[in-house]
C-alpha cells in the first residue's frame, strides 16, 4: 500500500513539474517571438503553424469589437507586404502583464500590447502547442487593434 501510494505521489509530482515546464516554456517562446517581430527577423512566419488561425479582434471608436479571422496562408502574404513599411519606420510592440495558462490544446500566453508610439495597451493571445518534433509553435493569435482597415475582413 505505501508503495503505491509512493508512486501516485512521484506521478503527481511530475506531472506537475511538466506541466510547470511547459507554461515557462511557452512563456520564454513568446518572448523569442516578440524579439522577432520587433527586429524584422526573416525567422518570424517559422514560429506559427501552417494552419494557425489568426484572429485581429478590432476596437471600433465605440469600444465594441469585431473578429476578423483569416489563415495562416493569407497572414503570411500579409506580414510580408507590410513588414518592409515597419522596418522603415521601425515599428516596435511593447508587452506588459505576460501570464501562460494550460489549455486543452497547448498552453495560452496573453498579454497587453502597446503599438509604438500609442499609449493605449489592447489584449493579445497567443496559443502555443508543443508538436511531435518538441518544436513548439503558434496554432492561434487573436490581437485587438485599432486599425479600422481591418473590418473589411470581418467574420460574418
Amino acid at each position: 500500500m505505501k508503495r503505491i501510494l509512493l508512486v501516485l505521489l512521484m506521478l503527481i509530482i511530475s506531472s506537475t513539474q511538466v506541466f510547470a515546464d511547459d507554461l515557462a516554456t511557452a512563456k520564454s517562446m513568446f518572448r523569442q517571438y516578440v524579439n522577432a517581430a520587433n527586429t524584422y527577423s526573416p525567422s518570424l512566419l517559422n514560429y506559427y503553424s501552417p494552419r494557425a488561425k489568426i484572429i485581429r479582434q478590432v476596437v471600433k471608436p465605440n469600444g465594441q469589437t469585431v473578429n476578423a479571422t483569416t489563415n495562416m496562408q493569407t497572414y503570411a502574404q500579409q506580414m510580408k507586404l507590410s513588414q518592409g513599411t515597419a522596418k522603415l519606420r521601425k515599428y516596435t510592440n511593447k508587452y506588459t502583464n505576460i501570464t501562460a495558462t494550460k489549455v486543452p490544446n497547448g498552453v495560452k500566453v496573453s498579454a497587453l500590447r502597446q503599438p509604438m508610439k500609442d499609449n493605449y495597451w489592447l489584449k493579445t493571445y497567443q496559443i502555443w502547442q508543443k508538436q511531435p518534433n518538441g518544436r513548439w509553435v503558434i496554432v492561434e493569435e487573436m490581437m485587438q487593434t485599432k486599425e479600422q482597415i481591418f473590418l473589411r475582413y470581418a467574420d460574418k
